[in-house]
């Protein structure tokens, strides 16, 4: 399942979902994340605020999650991801991966993430509590990790 929502993502809702269409699975590894209250400046946020192409979000989204089966040999991906407006302590982004062994289930929710971070078309503004607004850049991180799977 991919999802791309406007609406707040519900991470229990989720897995309670997986685990029932994944019950002969014996690892399940799922990842939330969530906004911080305080932006890449360190300076307090009122908000993020996500934007996105829906239809080629979709498409992207489901080529990282059709490579990620084909690697790991996964069966069953949950992959939803909040945009719009976002307020601090609020899920943006929830991967929950089910298989036979947990290393499988580990390594896929790692790559899907990696890769979202670099190749999935989302852009993230932050809003700060002053008002101020700014686009956030690409983390040198988030390429590094990426590489990593290449």
């Amino acid at each position: 399942m991919i999802v791309v929502s406007t609406e707040a993502l519900k991470p229990s809702e989720l897995l309670t979902s997986l685990e029932a269409d994944a019950k002969h699975c014996g690892a399940v590894v799922s990842f939330t994340g969530k906004m911080r209250e305080m932006g890449e400046n360190n300076a307090p946020l009122k908000a993020l605020y996500l934007e996105h192409y829906p239809d080629m979000t979709v498409r992207s989204l489901e080529n990282i999650v059709s490579r990620a089966k084909q690697k790991f040999h996964v069966e069953h991906v949950v992959l939803c991801h909040h945009v719009g407006s976002i307020y601090p302590d609020e899920p943006i982004v929830f991967v929950a991966v089910a298989s036979e062994h947990r290393k499988a289930s580990f390594d896929a929710t790692s790559m899907i993430m990696d890769y979202l971070k670099n190749e999935a078309p989302f852009w993230k503004k932050e809003i700060y509590l002053d008002g101020s607004e700014c686009w956030v850049a690409q983390k040198d991180t988030d390429q590094l990790a990426y590489k990593t799977w290449q």
